[in-house]
């Protein structure tokens, strides 16, 4: 695998200071609220609606003791047009967004216990040279890596 260079990191001056919130796309905010937080465990940070914007739900969740929200967000903002709706909702249909990339202790071990939830399990766990990766979607049809890193080897 070859690697573009880019700028050195201490070129650039930092005006970041970190990823609060990523987002993604979901058909029924009420389902994903489920899957997300009874299936894979996160918890809820903040779910408002939202009457400035036009009723918009803010529903925000996060894994137990981390900061980075994940912000399930509905596709029928007013803002959006019928066609704009329709093409999120078709990419979502064919599972082509980037996925979210979870990181745990056992992939196997895992898989299973999401099998037993009635998760949709889109790729076995397999032997790759990062690790253990397996996929998943959620109702809404993201489509979602379950990864065990491999051990790194002693120096």
């Amino acid at each position: 695998m070859e690697k573009t260079a880019g700028r050195s990191a201490a070129s650039v001056r930092p005006m970041l200071n970190r990823i609060s919130h990523t987002g993604v796309w979901v058909t029924d905010q009420d389902e994903a609220l489920a899957f997300y937080r009874d299936v894979l465990g996160f918890e809820v940070r903040m779910d408002v609606t939202i009457p400035e914007f036009g009723n918009m739900r803010w529903l925000s969740v996060a894994l137990p003791g981390q900061d980075i929200l994940l912000q399930l967000t509905a596709f029928d903002l007013p803002q959006l047009d019928e066609a704009t709706r329709d093409q999120i909702q078709q990419v979502l249909a064919k599972g082509y967004n980037p996925p979210l990339i979870f990181e745990v202790d056992d992939c196997r071990a895992t898989i299973e216990r999401l099998r037993e939830r009635g998760v949709d399990i889109t790729q076995e766990p397999v032997d790759q040279f990062y690790g253990v990766d397996a996929g998943i979607r959620d109702p809404s049809g993201n489509s979602i890596r379950v990864t065990q890193p491999a051990a790194v080897p002693a120096a």
